[in-house]
């Protein structure tokens, strides 16, 4: 049983799934790599894909020519002395993320030194549990100097020599005071690197009102723009409450579906044509274009004399209308099936249906002390009758 189970994840199991191929789930922005059990992957580039803390990755060369894998701890060529991280990518889809990650020159893709040794990730270790601290004392200091900024994480690089200070700014901010006062306090060389709302949730990631992890925390790496339109487009009611996310931008899945929308409803008329019919004008009421139907009413602006029909029936009864030419009615049964409406159990059921029948038990005539039945009750009704 053992060795099956091992043969199953191993990728020898005809379903290609394999182990090598999966990350550790602590990174985020985590890539499958579903080649790795291709032989000769690994030699086919000498680039490695190295994650840092949460969503900071860089691509290096493998000039050593490293046995490297998934999960691998290394030292990397930095500016200055070197950095540590974690290998999450090696082989040809590396070439992939590259071309993804829109680097301006592949001349400045550096190296990677070695496998990190003990030493490195106890030195590693020791940075990282400074970092909440320093983040702490350095908002403080921000404050102190009268800065409009918002310090969001710090991140010491794995030798300890240098921290990056990611920060949030509505405006230009001059922090020329701000990294003296803080290279004297921490005595390591400080870079400062602005980031956005979105780029801030996906640092410090959650949960988002779907159930899922934020998409900015997994797997997004560049946003796009998000507008209003796209929720008109997907006729989504325009309650910012709903429509922003843990950024308090607009939600990013919004733009999923848009291009999807966009060509179901090439086949929909435009809102403002009136359909005319023998018996009344009708006006665009609404429309579920996922659904592939239209509502008319009769009046501009409430709803009334509601007909729902197709794009198609629309379509043609405005070239009928553009000939001169009046159906005698707006849904044309003859030719338009209606449509299926989902059974509803409730209503075609009875809701009492597992409720047990009460039998009416008849009563029965009391009997006296001698055993004689009481009529009196029976002729007093008849005597009434």
């Amino acid at each position: 049983m053992k060795y099956d189970n091992l043969k199953y994840i191993s990728g020898a199991d005809s379903r290609g799934l394999c182990h090598k191929g999966c990350g550790r789930q602590d990174h985020q922005l985590n890539t499958y790599d579903w080649l790795a059990d291709i032989p000769g992957n690994d030699s086919s580039t000498d680039l490695v894909e190295v994650q840092f803390k949460n969503t900071r990755k860089g691509y290096y060369h493998n000039v050593n020519g490293l046995d490297l894998k998934k999960g691998d701890i290394v030292a990397v060529e930095s500016t200055p002395g070197h950095d540590i991280g974690v290998v999450t990518l090696t082989g040809q889809l590396v070439n992939l993320q590259v071309k993804k990650a829109n680097l301006k020159s592949l001349d400045d893709i550096k190296r990677i030194y070695r496998i990190a040794k003990e030493q490195d990730i106890a030195t590693w270790e020791e940075a990282k549990a400074r970092e909440h601290a320093t983040m702490i004392q350095s908002r403080q200091i921000a404050k102190d100097l009268g800065l409009q900024m918002k310090i969001g994480d710090v991140e010491y690089q794995g030798d300890g020599n240098k921290a990056i200070f990611y920060y949030i700014a509505d405006e230009r901010v001059d922090f020329r005071q701000l990294i003296k006062v803080l290279a004297d306090v921490f005595h390591v060389r400080i870079e400062m690197k602005q980031i956005g709302a979105r780029q801030e949730a996906g640092r410090i990631g959650g949960t988002g009102p779907c159930g899922r992890e934020l998409c900015c925390a997994t797997w997004m790496k560049a946003f796009s723009s998000v507008s209003t339109n796209a929720a008109r487009f997907q006729d989504i009611s325009l309650n910012p409450q709903k429509l922003a996310g843990m950024c308090a931008k607009l939600k990013c899945c919004l733009n999923y579906e848009v291009d999807t929308y966009l060509e179901a409803g090439k086949k929909f008329p435009p809102h403002d044509i009136v359909l005319q019919t023998q018996d009344s004008d009708y006006y665009f009421f609404k429309q579920d274009i996922l659904a592939g139907i239209i509502t008319y009413s009769t009046d501009k602006r409430l709803a009334a004399n509601l007909e729902t029909i197709s794009p198609e029936r629309a379509n043609e009864i405005i070239e009928m209308n553009k000939r001169g030419e009046k159906p005698a009615e707006l849904n044309n049964e003859e030719t338009e099936p209606k449509d299926k409406q989902p059974q509803d159990l409730i209503e075609s059921e009875d809701i009492t249906r597992f409720d047990k029948a009460i039998k009416k038990k008849k009563k029965k005539p009391r009997r006296n002390e001698k055993g004689i039945r009481n009529n009196s009750a029976a002729d007093s009704n008849n005597g009434k009758q």
